[in-house]
């Protein structure tokens, strides 16, 4: 058995492979993220840059599994930003955004890794108290995958901003 990618945060200059990666997310599951695909492929080569800066800020971080070698190949992704603070020093609530793991690397505890990496950093470093998320009602994998991993559904929910038939479901996790 091969090793698992290995889980580091996104950096700025990591830009052309989060296109990639992106891309690639939204041609594979497009109901589980509000962008469009035809939205991303829009995006210039400057708001790519600006977008891998903003997702690796002070109130957010982004972890990627790296299956290159040579640090060139992400087949996996999950962001956290802080959603509620509870006075400027310490946030309340983290969320978590843009779950992703290449169909090839499912099934063999990579996306198990991220997750619990994202939230003891939520936990640790943003000094979150619990961690929340939005998923379509459609996606019965991602609800599995949370429910297994702690999260519970709040009751709350909203249309789901691409298909306003459908619902998005809040689902939240305490953190340590």
């Amino acid at each position: 058995m091969e090793p698992l990618p290995r889980i580091r945060r996104l950096q700025p200059s990591d830009w052309r492979l989060l296109r990639e990666v992106r891309l690639e997310m939204l041609k594979d599951t497009p109901m589980a993220y509000v962008e469009s695909l035809e939205a991303a492929r829009r995006q210039t080569e400057t708001q790519w840059q600006e977008r891998a800066a903003a997702m690796s800020g002070d109130s957010s971080f982004t972890l990627v599994a790296d299956a290159g070698q040579d640090g060139s190949t992400f087949c996996g992704l999950m962001r956290v930003v802080v959603k509620d603070h509870q006075s400027t020093e310490k946030p309340l609530q983290a969320m978590l955004l843009s779950v992703y793991v290449a169909p090839g690397h499912r099934g063999l505890g990579l996306a198990d890794e991220l997750l619990n990496e994202a939230c003891k950093a939520a936990s640790e470093e943003l000094t979150a108290g619990s961690i929340q998320l939005g998923v379509h009602e459609d996606n019965s994998r991602a609800l599995a995958f949370y429910r297994r991993h702690g999260f519970e559904t709040t009751g709350a929910s909203r249309p789901y901003p691409q298909d306003t038939s459908k619902l998005e479901l809040t689902m939240e996790r305490r953190l340590s």
